[in-house]
């Protein structure tokens, strides 16, 4: 069978599923209903990236193209659009965007490209600022990334990591002066600006900080659950247990690969 054929199998099933004789579920599901479903299908798409586990990858991008699926059909029934709008959609946006490859543009790496691509949907979408387009509901550290990149595209950056560095190092010393002065708003206000600072470190390294961050997360988990474990092994409890004993154990759980 070919991926045509498959494809268009997928899409008879959801139909079916949608259909008066269907699911009584999937009959009752609308675009709002779905968006819970749909973001943890992504988060579980993530998961498994991360975790380097590529047979459940192929499972949750197939749940992922459901739910495209599923919502086009709502649509289609809804009388908004249809599946083959997206598909030509999509279709023309991927060749208008890339004229270094179906056109005469060049681009000499991937930074060039990704500017022919912003260049394009501003002009597309008509955009006052470059900023635009970037979604507030995203994560705080995804969209601090988008909108530094945003200003990359059109020469806002530094030129060298050292620059960025000193940019760190001076809002420690300004939220170390905030601290100082006792002044809660301010010390707000500059740990974002610290935050943000660190995020730009990131994208100099061409590393995602919402992707290291959640690492750091897990890592911190399962040490934490280790440390629990070797705690209850000692028949000791966390609340009896004081800090230096936390964390010696916690230290030596460092060198545990079970613990990374």
């Amino acid at each position: 069978m070919r991926n045509g054929e498959r494809f268009e199998k997928l899409v008879e099933i959801v139909e079916k599923l949608r259909d008066d004789d269907g699911c009584p579920w999937d009959k009752e599901q609308t675009h709002d209903s779905l968006l819970p479903y749909f973001l943890e299908e992504t988060y579980e798409v993530m998961e498994c990236v991360d975790k380097k586990n590529w047979n459940a990858l192929s499972e949750e991008l197939g749940d992922v193209l459901l739910h495209v699926l599923f919502q086009t059909d709502i649509a289609h029934r809804n009388g908004e659009f249809q599946l083959n709008l997206v598909l030509e959609q999509i279709s023309d946006k991927l060749v208008r965007r890339h004229p270094h490859v179906f056109g005469d543009k060049e681009a000499d790496g991937a930074f060039h490209a990704k500017q022919n691509w912003e260049a394009a949907k501003q002009q597309e979408k008509k955009r006052e600022s470059r900023l635009d387009g970037v979604p507030m509901t995203l994560p705080a550290l995804v969209q601090a990334q988008r909108l530094q990149q945003k200003a990359a595209y059109v020469g806002f950056d530094w030129d060298a990591t050292d620059k960025v560095w000193d940019k760190v190092h001076e809002e420690m010393e300004e939220l170390k002066k905030a601290e100082s002065n006792n002044n809660n708003d301010q010390i707000e206000e500059e740990v974002g600006d610290l935050l943000f600072t660190i995020v730009n470190l990131c994208r100099f390294f061409d590393i995602s900080s919402e992707d290291a961050l959640r690492k750091a997360n897990r890592k911190f988990t399962n040490r934490f659950q280790s440390l629990e474990k070797e705690l209850k092994r000692q028949g000791k409890k966390l609340e009896e247990t004081n800090l230096a004993e936390m964390d010696e154990i916690w230290n030596r759980q460092k060198e545990s690969p079970s613990a990374q």
